[in-house]
């Protein structure tokens, strides 16, 4: 499993340059747009595609030459394989007939946007791409109005409109981040409301262009949602630590925002 850039090009490793000289075969999600990858970096190794539409085929055929002593390297357009990208029926088979598999890091869009985005990043799920259909959309950022972690997902420039504006509609002001050219001269970065976004993305037709990483904070927890135990605990210790370092032992024990029991300390305090 080879990344490849996501934006720009100094980003390719020299492991990742070496392997893909070295290998007989590189399954590439398109062939053309891999091409001049390759040709940037003097890589004369033999291509094929694999992706959604003939992976199951690629798959029977890429296990026999790899039992036969061949070898392969899986690329995709852009980032990490696997992730939102084809290769899991590949690495899944590979697996059941034992097939030796090594996967090297680098580039990935939504990890490197998470880092970069402000939001906590100690717990956070990964949902891809949103559904197309609605209904299915809106099933799953209803999922976000209680969900405790950040929430990553990828979106395509002609929905990510359409997308913040139902994430304003389901989820009200909860606050977002928008990370679109990622590594690239116009990398950009907007974190705020879902209307500071959407004015962003309407002043200037521009600004929707692009692949997008989407990223919304996690619930906040309210004091009221606080369990007794853990307010007990709270105001037990605050006898003999301070509010900060209190809430910080009651939050790490009930897996609690520490945030939350500090403004739930200082409440009780007045």
């Amino acid at each position: 499993m080879v990344p490849t850039p996501i934006g720009n090009l100094d980003d390719m490793t020299p492991r990742a340059i070496e392997v893909l000289r070295q290998v007989d075969w590189i399954a590439a999600e398109d062939t053309r747009h891999s091409a001049r990858l390759l040709q940037h970096f003097s890589i004369p190794t033999r291509t094929l595609s694999l992706h959604e539409h003939n992976e199951d085929k690629r798959t029977a055929m890429l296990c026999e030459r790899l039992k036969g002593g061949e070898s392969v390297a899986l690329i995709s357009d852009a980032g990490t394989p696997l992730i939102s990208d084809p290769g899991f029926v590949l690495v899944r088979r590979c697996r059941e007939e034992g097939i030796n598999i090594s996967a090297l890091p680098g580039p990935c869009a939504g990890i490197t946007a998470l880092s970069a985005s402000g939001l906590p990043t100690d717990r956070f799920i990964f949902e891809g791409f949103l559904p197309v259909k609605s209904l299915a959309r809106d099933n799953l950022l209803t999922q976000l109005k209680e969900r405790e972690c950040t929430s990553v997902f990828y979106e395509a420039p002609r929905r990510i409109l359409d997308t913040i504006n139902d994430i304003q509609r389901i989820l009200g002001d909860r606050h977002i981040v928008i990370a679109k050219e990622i590594s690239k001269a116009f990398e950009t970065y907007v974190s705020g409301t879902p209307q500071v976004v959407i004015d962003y993305l309407e002043s200037d037709a521009a600004h929707q262009k692009g692949e997008f990483v989407v990223m919304v904070s996690p619930a906040e927890l309210n004091a009221s949602e606080i369990p007794p135990e853990a307010m007990a605990l709270l105001n037990a210790l605050c006898e003999h630590l301070p509010l900060k370092k209190a809430a910080a032992v009651v939050a790490k024990h009930y897996d609690l925002k520490k945030n939350a029991l500090y403004q739930a300390g200082l409440d009780a305090q007045r």
